[in-house]
């Protein structure tokens, strides 16, 4: 039971500690820089939108009047069988520089985004959602590493406008937004970042692969086809993007079980990945994707060997130490207002069962790549 105990400890550790520094400090010892510069290529950006009325007026808006040459983008949306006023609202506004695609019956994102790179003339493609607001200077910052021929894919930095509000799901998300940026961060610095932010990042048009039909992570997905090309898929923190978070901590919590389905799915698509002498993005995936994942399992075996250990006062502190913090994440979830120590017990809670809730559903058939629609607060 020690020995068990220990692997499962260690490899915890590992995934949430160790890895995070030790790729931090790798990025600082083996960086490679980038001689980002304005550049104005031409870019089309596309939407993929489903039951958007809420939002795709005021993002089309928000794009057309966005800080980049009028001249050097166009707009693409497809509506994906959207049973609202999706496709008529966005009808309004098409131009030359507008176009509008649609989906009677809903295919699904992949096939979406399949059709409007078809049909895409830009030299960059630019992949956002219908929800998210983009900073006046986001998309300048997000292609102006394009002008390196060694960067494929750029990612945007995710900023929630509302986390710190009095909302436990906002102070939660909050909190592991800036702890992930952190590690993003690094394995771009060192090379590439195994993914993107799926509200807005850019890769060069040529480089899109076909998607298949099934596919829940587009933006991992196809940075990750990228990065296989040699090519490096990177993070710029000047280029912002803000959302809000979920009105419902359940809505939160089944969208990320959404989210780490799609990691699942992942490990079908780049297992070859699995093989150490792939080099470091190997690694990479291993510690970051994999064993992510690996670690609510393990936290199940941590905590069934340690009570058969409880007869030694070391192993009895450690027990308890388990039990208090499973404890301080119910309460987390019990509270309707946050409490600022709970956070880390809650959100760690929150993200480990949701990992397994993401494979059952994965194995059952029940994610797919038709999205569900969720709503976020607004103050």
């Amino acid at each position: 039971m020690k020995i068990l105990f220990w692997l499962s400890a260690i490899i915890i550790i590992y995934t949430y500690i160790g890895y995070p520094i030790l790729v931090y400090l790798l990025s600082l010892l083996y960086k490679k820089p980038l001689k980002g510069k304005y550049i104005y290529p031409e870019l089309s950006i596309l939407i993929a939108a489903y039951n958007e009325e809420k939002n795709i007026e005021n993002k089309i808006k928000s794009l057309l009047e966005i800080d980049y040459p009028e001249e050097r983008f166009e707009l693409l949306i497809g509506s994906d069988g959207s049973t609202d006023r999706t496709y008529e609202i966005a009808s309004k506004y098409i131009n030359g520089k507008v176009k509008l695609f649609r989906n009677l019956n809903r295919q699904g994102k992949p096939s979406m985004l399949n059709l409007l790179a078809a049909n895409a003339k830009g030299e960059i493609l630019v992949f956002t959602d219908a929800r998210q607001r983009l900073d006046k200077n986001a998309l300048k910052e997000l292609v102006k590493h394009f002008g390196d021929g060694r960067v494929g894919s750029v990612s945007s930095s995710l900023f929630y406008e509302n986390e710190n509000h009095d909302n436990k799901t906002g102070a939660g998300i909050g909190l592991y937004w800036k702890y992930e940026k952190f590690i993003r961060k690094s394995e771009s610095r060192m090379g590439s970042m195994l993914g993107a932010t799926g509200a807005l990042y850019a890769i060069r048009r040529e480089l899109f692969p076909k998607l298949p039909n099934n596919l829940i992570l587009d933006d991992v997905f196809i940075p990750m086809k990228i990065v296989e090309r040699g090519l490096r898929a990177i993070f710029d923190k000047k280029a912002k993007i803000y959302d809000r978070v979920f009105n419902d901590p359940k809505e939160e919590f089944f969208r990320r079980a959404r989210t780490l389905a799609g990691n699942y799915q992942l490990f079908y698509y780049f297992r070859s990945l699995f093989n150490p002498f792939k080099g470091k993005i190997s690694w990479q995936f291993f510690s970051h994707k994999f064993l992510r994942l690996m670690v609510p399992f393990f936290l199940v075996l941590l905590f069934a060997s340690n009570i058969f250990l409880t007869a030694s006062k070391f192993y009895l502190i450690m027990f308890m130490l388990q039990v208090t913090f499973y404890a301080s994440g119910l309460l987390g979830l019990l509270f309707k207002r946050k409490i600022k120590i709970l956070d880390v017990p809650y959100m760690f809670c929150v993200m480990n069962s949701a990992a397994v809730v993401g494979l059952y559903e994965l194995l059952m058939h029940k994610q797919n790549a038709l999205w569900r629609k969720a709503e976020a607060v607004h103050s």
